[in-house]
């Protein structure tokens, strides 16, 4: 099966030498992101909330180019810096899912990209 990068004007670019998001066959791979405004290139300011949403917005941002939703989601991993923050992330995060809710797992990392609190990544169905 052929690979596709996918990208969108409205996420971030991708930091290094990997594809934002990769469409292979029926499946979407949207890489980890963090809560960059798509603008700026900076990190979003606020609570652990803002920067989810923001998180959130830009993996919508890559479904959307490749004609998807956040409903065609069916896999996410939620990487915290501080496992404290779960409930306030939960908060927003199930805002943007609807039941069948995706499968996930969420972990805290000893430390991620440019000291975000927050990265998620999902895996998309275009079946979903």
């Amino acid at each position: 099966m052929p690979k596709q990068a996918v990208a969108s004007p409205n996420a971030p670019k991708a930091i290094g030498p990997y594809s934002a998001a990769l469409r292979v066959g029926q499946l979407l791979f949207v890489s980890g992101q963090v809560p960059f405004d798509p603008e700026t290139g900076a990190m979003v300011e606020g609570d652990i909330g803002t920067m989810t949403r923001r998180v959130l917005q830009n993996i919508g941002a890559l479904l959307d180019a490749a004609g998807l939703t956040h409903a065609h989601v069916v896999r996410t991993t939620v990487y915290l810096a501080d496992m404290n923050d779960f409930a306030a992330m939960n908060d927003v995060y199930r805002t943007f899912f609807t039941e069948p809710y995706p499968a996930r797992s969420t972990v805290q990392a000893a430390r991620l990209p440019r000291d975000a609190r927050v990265e998620i990544d999902v895996i998309a169905s275009f079946d979903a």
